[in-house]
């Protein structure tokens, strides 16, 4: 008796193995890959953990992302951004911790939120963003930069080739650049 259920959990347990594989193509590569982007310059240290779709032929910005709504800034789960130190966002502050990056593509500038909570994933059932103003700890506006060059994947980067501290992102033909300071408290 115990031989035949081991035999029948064996042979079980082999179908799902299979069927993972060649109908779930559970080991091929992701579509849109996780990746991570940081930076330490002296004392602080910054991290974006993100996933990059690719553009694939397809019109991303005012199509595959539609223009003038919430994005989750990537694909599948949401994009987190932390910092380590309170940082000076366009004269705003943000406290070190742990944020999600949500974004609202428009066709001359983007808006950029900063939200305190954080989400298993990007988008609902729907499809739509799981995105709450409520916890928005900081956000901002910022003029997008039409390209020559075509990004195929999405990518976020920092850049501090000037000594000044930038969060990029770019994808398509379009490039969108966040200011960041460390904020020093001025004493009174």
């Amino acid at each position: 008796m115990l031989k035949r259920l081991l035999i029948i959990l064996s042979i079980l347990a082999l179908g799902l193995l299979l069927y993972s594989v060649f109908v779930e193509n559970i080991f091929a590569p992701r579509l849109s890959p996780k990746d991570t982007a940081e930076i330490t310059l002296n004392d602080l240290k910054l991290k974006v953990e993100y996933n990059r779709p690719s553009k694939r032929e397809r019109v991303v910005f005012g199509a595959l992302v539609p223009f003038d709504k919430v994005w989750r800034t990537g694909a599948n789960e949401a994009t987190t951004f932390e910092t380590n130190k309170d940082l000076l966002i366009d004269g705003m502050v943000l406290r070190k911790g742990k944020y999600t990056i949500w974004t609202v593509p428009m066709k001359e500038s983007w808006k950029v939120m900063f939200n305190s909570k954080q989400y298993k994933w990007g988008v609902n059932e729907k499809m739509e963003p799981m995105w709450d103003p409520n916890y928005d700890a900081l956000e901002i506006e910022v003029p997008a930069e039409h390209i020559d060059e075509i990004i195929e994947q999405f990518t976020i980067a920092f850049d501090h080739k000037t000594g000044n501290l930038k969060l990029t992102m770019a994808w398509d033909n379009t490039v969108i650049e966040v200011p960041l300071k460390v904020h020093t408290p001025t004493k009174p």
